[in-house]
């Protein structure tokens, strides 16, 4: 029985009463036919995704940078730098949510459960880090100094937990290899 099978279901969860549906949309419900080959495609979304966040942390830096020391010496900024940091910045969010659910969903689907490996407690860091630095973004003001310290230290800790996930990640996928 191959994943979307599993789909087939979904219209008999229709009748059920709005607070029961999350209870059978449980992951779990979906997982019960998956083996190993059929997370191949699971495995390529993590490396694109992992790649492309890295490289848009990296840029993120650079970005950030420069509108710190446009900041900090009354240089005149690109209009388009803080709309392209911001937009780089939900891209990250979105990507870091994507490799959580990537995750969740290979690990459930091929243990039967969590916490098999210091990966998922790593990747939970990175998930949190990212979301206090956007939410510290979105607080950002002249009325709150705090916000932009708050960002930048989130930023350095969130470059030592991309270093962690990277590491348990690695080893992660060792296992899975013939």
């Amino acid at each position: 029985m191959r994943f979307l099978d599993n789909f087939s279901a979904l219209p008999l969860l229709l009748p059920l009463p709005l607070p029961l549906v999350p209870l059978v949309l449980h992951p779990s419900f979906f997982l019960l036919s998956l083996n190993l080959p059929s997370f191949l495609w699971l495995w390529r979304i993590a490396a694109w995704s992992m790649g492309l966040s890295l490289a848009i942390y990296v840029l993120l830096m650079a970005t950030g940078g420069w509108l710190a020391f446009s900041r900090v010496n009354s240089h005149p900024r690109p209009k388009w730098l803080r709309p392209l940091h911001y937009v780089m910045g939900g891209t990250l969010v979105g990507l870091v949510l994507l490799l959580l659910a990537v995750g969740l969903v290979g690990t459930v689907g091929y243990y039967g459960g969590l916490g098999h490996s210091p990966h998922l407690p790593a990747g939970l860091a990175v998930v949190s880090l990212t979301l206090l630095s956007a939410w510290s973004a979105s607080q950002m003001s002249p009325k709150r100094p705090w916000a932009r310290s708050l960002h930048v230290g989130t930023n350095i800790a969130l470059f030592i937990g991309f270093a962690l996930v990277s590491l348990t990640g690695w080893l992660v996928v060792q296992k899975y290899l013939p």
